[in-house]
Formats: C-alpha cells, sequence, structure tokens
C-alpha cells in the first residue's frame, strides 16, 4: 500500500510530463497584427485639457514579432511638450476573450492595458486610465487605408461617463521605408 501512495503521484507527475512546454495554438487573427510590423514614425496635436497644455508629439515605433509569433513587441521613442522618454508595448490577441491586448510601459513611470477589436479597416483599443483619482475612459483610435498601408491616421478619445466623449490627440503614422 506504501508503494502505491509513492508510486502514485509519480506517475500522475509523469503523464502531466507532456503537456508541459507544448505550445498553446496561434490564433489566427494574431496575422491581422502584422500592419503594425515594421518601423513607424508618428505626428500628432495634443489638444490642451487634462492631460496638460497641448502641442505637438512625435514618435518613433519599431514592432517586430517575438519570438513564438505570439507576441508583437514595439520599442517606441517619443518627444511631446509633456516630455520626451521611451517605452516598450506588447500586442497580442486572447482567443479566450475574442479581443486584442496591448500593454505598454514607459520611461515616465506609465503603464497602460487595452483591449482591442478590428472591424473593417478600424482599430479600436479601449482602456480605463486613472486622472487626477479619477477613472476616465479611453479610446486609441486607427483607421488603416488598406491592408498593407504605409500610412494610417490616429485619435485619442477620452470620456469621464463614456457618454461623451472629446479627441485629445490626433495624428499620423507613416511606416519608413
Amino acid at each position: 500500500m506504501k508503494l502505491v501512495a509513492v508510486l502514485c503521484p509519480i506517475l500522475l507527475f509523469a503523464l502531466a510530463l507532456p503537456a508541459v512546454g507544448q505550445m498553446v495554438p496561434k490564433a489566427p487573427e494574431l496575422k491581422n497584427l502584422d500592419v503594425f510590423v515594421g518601423s513607424w514614425n508618428l505626428q500628432g496635436e495634443m489638444k490642451p485639457g487634462p492631460m496638460g497644455q497641448g502641442g505637438s508629439m512625435t514618435e518613433t515605433e519599431t514592432c517586430s514579432w517575438m519570438e513564438g509569433g505570439y507576441f508583437l513587441v514595439c520599442n517606441v521613442d517619443f518627444k511631446s511638450t509633456m516630455g520626451n522618454g521611451t517605452g516598450t508595448a506588447y500586442m497580442s490577441y486572447d482567443p479566450n476573450e475574442k479581443m486584442y491586448t496591448y500593454d505598454a510601459f514607459n520611461s515616465m513611470g506609465e503603464a497602460e492595458h487595452a483591449k482591442g477589436t478590428l472591424e473593417a479597416d478600424t482599430w479600436t483599443w479601449s482602456s480605463e486610465e486613472k486622472m487626477g483619482g479619477q477613472a476616465v475612459k479611453a479610446h486609441f483610435i486607427i483607421k488603416m487605408p488598406s491592408p498593407t498601408p504605409t500610412s494610417y491616421s490616429f485619435r485619442f478619445d477620452m470620456s469621464a461617463d463614456g457618454s461623451t466623449w472629446n479627441t485629445v490627440m490626433d495624428g499620423k503614422a507613416t511606416k519608413q521605408k
């Protein structure tokens, strides 16, 4: 009986070993993120408001697939009237939630976590953020003119109540050759 008590956990562990290390099947939706692969120059205009005085912003973003092809990694350098810095963003697709994911971190101490959808030529990334202790809703909207764009337009909107939206930044991204 003691032998069974010792061998049973060992046998269960051994049976579980083949499952460890197996890759999760890739969601076909990941392929849609290919449009962001490459180096991009972003130029935008921030509107005066709760995020600051407004003004221009520029950003250089280089995106490539992490080994394995489950996460698109974007390295960012930015300059704006709010400050200059660097950041890293990770994009993927969560098949359980049927949503794209966006997680970004920058040298100004900010962390952003958004969920995204793609409908026709429009990506919409939605998140909730804190500003001055208050929760606000945010949308980052990207309009892609074609399946293989050399440029796209973007807009960042915020809302305190989820019904009235204000554009706090808009601009254009151009792919580097």
